[in-house]
């Protein structure tokens, strides 16, 4: 049987050096979340509190609000302090509603799929 070294015990309870403090999670889908770390496992299952998905359309950002979150720790990319004294974001960026922000996503997904169609047509021109 092998005991736990300095190391070994170091990677398992590094997140308990962010409890309590606000931080932002980075997930599989690419969404980023927004919240003070309440608890934590050994698997990376995280709990936020006060929790809020902040939504990133080129200029414009909404953080709509989620509450008490648990995230699944085979989700989780990042994981990252936030610095309560910095501006979280550039001064270019415009705040706006939930709605505002929905259909700012749909118009982006749907110039991308416009995008990807006309790539497809195109392909029979090989300009190589």
């Amino acid at each position: 049987m092998s005991w736990a070294g300095p190391e070994e015990l170091f990677l398992s309870t590094s997140l308990a050096g962010f409890l309590d403090k606000k931080l932002i999670v980075l997930l599989r889908d690419g969404r980023k979340l927004l919240g003070t770390l309440c608890s934590f496992d050994q698997f990376a299952n995280v709990v936020l509190q006060g929790a809020c998905e902040r939504v990133i359309v080129g200029e414009l950002y909404c953080d709509v609000p989620l509450g008490l979150y648990v995230i699944r720790g085979e989700n989780v990319v990042l994981i990252g302090e936030l610095d309560r004294e910095k501006d979280e974001l550039p001064a270019h960026m415009t705040c706006v509603s939930e709605a505002e922000i929905r259909r700012a996503e749909k118009a982006e997904r749907e110039a991308r799929d416009l995008k990807g169609s006309m790539r497809k047509r195109m392909e029979f021109l090989d300009f190589d």
